[in-house]
């Protein structure tokens, strides 16, 4: 069960947004992102920080900061639930109008990024999802292990380009859109579910935004965090084959997706995660019958992201045979965690 250790729950009634934090340790960065949403101005607003199994003294930190107030809650289950369903609890508290997410190691640019966010979508009612730019800690340059769009639209992120999918560290998103596509699959636990959330919400006719003028900062904090050498790499595996399925991806299609991510696992060192990823990848349950995406939703992919990607050959130097950020094999370049279609 779900308990509030602070705070209290957004009263009954229409206000603007749900600004969502999930909490694991890393308590100064923590609060340094609660006080962040807590500064957000021009906007009715809750602060809802969903803790996700931290210890005593770290839970005790952030009730401090939220302790008495009534625009804020500290809640928890006292488990890890993964980031899907964990952003799918803290969502489910709050009834705001949209839902921005915040990573805990992450601060909003300024005072004014819930307000632009939430105006931008009143100004355009086809949008479910705002992705922010990532930038790092100083807001110097852009957070580059945060990149999710094709390497060629690397220059336009501080500009506003359509998307396929967002980056989860900084976001909003629409909540009819939300509640109307049932939230994350839960079955992701970690990585790829805001792809699936993307590709959900553009089969149902909507659209995604990168709003490169709403930034985060991201401080890409080391405590608490899953590393490409212990599952990381597993579950980006499992779970985008999972997605592929979940479309109906033809079968020699799929193969071709499953062989590349073998050649990448013996490449980046990571065999033994790449494969066990490719076999639960190909298991997964799936929570409906597999079906193809619209052709309007295959148009939008492919004007938004396709074309960004270059041919077979470029894909193939880009994003099989580049290496992981901080794997043991290095590379100034992020390309192997850009969300592709």
């Amino acid at each position: 069960m779900t308990r509030i250790l602070a705070g209290s729950l957004p009263e009954a009634g229409g206000y603007d947004a749900d600004i969502v934090i999930l909490s694991l340790g890393r308590a100064a960065e923590t609060v340094e992102a609660i006080r962040s949403a807590l500064a957000q101005t021009g906007l009715t607003r809750h602060v809802i920080v969903f803790d996700q199994g931290s210890d005593s003294t770290t839970l005790a930190q952030l009730a401090t900061v939220i302790e008495g107030r009534g625009d804020a809650l500290l809640a928890t289950m006292g488990e890890n639930l993964g980031v899907a369903a964990g952003r799918n609890r803290a969502a489910a508290l709050g009834h705001g109008r949209i839902i921005l997410a915040l990573d805990n190691d992450a601060t909003f640019a300024d005072e004014t990024v819930a307000l632009r966010a939430l105006d931008l979508m009143a100004g355009e009612p086809a949008l479910a999802v705002l992705g922010f730019r990532i930038m790092n800690a100083d807001g110097s340059n852009d957070d580059q292990a945060s990149w999710g769009y094709p390497d060629a639209l690397r220059p336009q992120a501080g500009e506003r380009f359509p998307a396929a999918t967002f980056v989860g560290a900084g976001h909003a998103i629409r909540r009819s859109a939300w509640d109307g596509l049932g939230g994350y699959d839960a079955a992701l636990f970690f990585t790829w579910e805001e792809f699936d959330f993307a590709l959900r919400a553009i089969d149902a006719g909507w659209q995604i935004l990168h709003a490169g003028d709403l930034a985060v900062h991201h401080k890409l904090a080391t405590a608490g965090r899953v590393t490409w050498a212990e599952t990381r790499w597993f579950l980006f595996v499992r779970n985008r084959l999972y997605i592929a399925r979940k479309w109906q991806t033809p079968f020699p299609a799929l193969l071709l997706r499953a062989a590349a991510y073998g050649l990448k696992s013996v490449h980046i060192g990571l065999a033994t995660q790449g494969f066990a990823g490719i076999g639960a990848g190909l298991r997964l349950p799936l929570p409906s019958p597999p079906r193809p995406l619209h052709v309007a939703a295959r148009d939008y992919l492919r004007i938004s992201d396709h074309v960004w990607r270059g041919g077979p050959f470029a894909r193939l130097r880009r994003e099989v045979w580049a290496a992981l950020p901080s794997s043991r094999r290095k590379s100034a370049r992020n390309s192997a965690v850009t969300k592709s279609p």
